[in-house]
């Protein structure tokens, strides 16, 4: 093949490709992406609370059972934009990670969540969720008080808030657990993070009733940021350093803090009737496909 055959390959190659897509695996794995989004030095919600965020308020409670310190959330403040930011709440060693249930949250989180983003729709401010757990809490008591039910009707009603939402994926988008404030307009992720449905130690654990088969099941899964752009499951990859985010904390948080503003922005030229429906399509047409008929 000639030289000007082979760069006019490339180019093609590099018009079809979406924003972001090309660089975000840097020639890792799927398994060592996860790995590295489950680092412990990773930053976590309040660590974008205080680079990205400012004049932040937190609100407590469900007003029916209790304070889930699995999820924190409140008014604040992002470029002199007025927003309801509510996100995972893992913490930083663990102690707090004890505390907090390694961000993964229950029932009450969950319905918590949910009455930030009517406060929000009530002040007519938009919502940005910060996405950053393993999953929601298993537990037997989560179970009793309506776990699975929860998720499912923050997932209903967030299709439904008349006000923009922006979901940005910073670590381990596990699951349900991550569902529960996921649905946004847009959905950004960090280019180290993971976004999954399952676990690939549980997925591993079903398909092949062995955890140690967890670096086949990430391949399988599609969890990365790049193949998740190309799935349409996402909107947009934000770059962060090849080693992780640990390694540039600042310049990661302005990376998201960036594409933030610039989503709200976006979103913010829409009508009420408009976004509804752009968000009833996006989610719609995920998973729909094409089965093309040989002769």
């Amino acid at each position: 093949m000639s030289s000007k055959s082979k760069k006019n390959k490339t180019d093609k190659v590099k018009k079809n490709q979406k924003p972001g897509l090309r660089k975000a695996g840097n020639g890792l794995s799927p398994w060592e992406i996860v790995k590295i989004s489950r680092h412990p030095a990773r930053p976590v919600f309040q660590d974008y609370l205080k680079l990205i965020f400012y004049n932040f308020i937190a609100l407590h409670g469900d007003r029916r059972f209790a304070d889930d310190p699995a999820i924190a959330g409140g008014f604040a403040k992002i470029e002199g934009n007025k927003i309801i930011v509510v996100g995972h709440y893992k913490g930083k060693n663990t102690e707090e990670n004890i505390e907090r249930n390694f961000g993964m949250a229950k029932p009450e989180g969950y319905r918590k969540a949910l009455r930030l983003m009517r406060l929000a729709e009530r002040f007519n401010i938009p919502v940005v969720t910060i996405i950053d757990t393993p999953g929601a809490f298993p537990g037997i008591e989560a179970e009793e008080r309506g776990q699975a039910e929860s998720i499912a009707k923050n997932i209903t009603e967030m299709a439904k808030i008349k006000v923009p939402i922006v979901a940005v994926v910073i670590g381990e988008g596990g699951s349900g657990g991550a569902l529960g404030i996921g649905v946004g307009d847009k959905i950004l992720m960090l280019s180290r993070s993971i976004y999954s449905v399952i676990s690939p130690e549980g997925c591993a654990s079903i398909l092949w009733r062995d955890a140690a088969y967890a670096p086949d099941a990430a391949k399988a899964l599609n969890l990365t940021a790049d193949a998740l752009l190309k799935l349409d499951v996402i909107d947009e990859i934000i770059e962060e350093p090849s080693k992780g985010a640990h390694t540039g904390i600042n310049k990661t948080a302005e990376n998201v803090k960036k594409s933030i503003i610039k989503n709200l922005k976006l979103l913010s030229n829409l009508s009420v009737d408009e976004l509804l429906e752009n968000r009833y399509k996006k989610y719609s047409n995920m998973g729909k496909f094409a089965d093309k008929k040989t002769s």
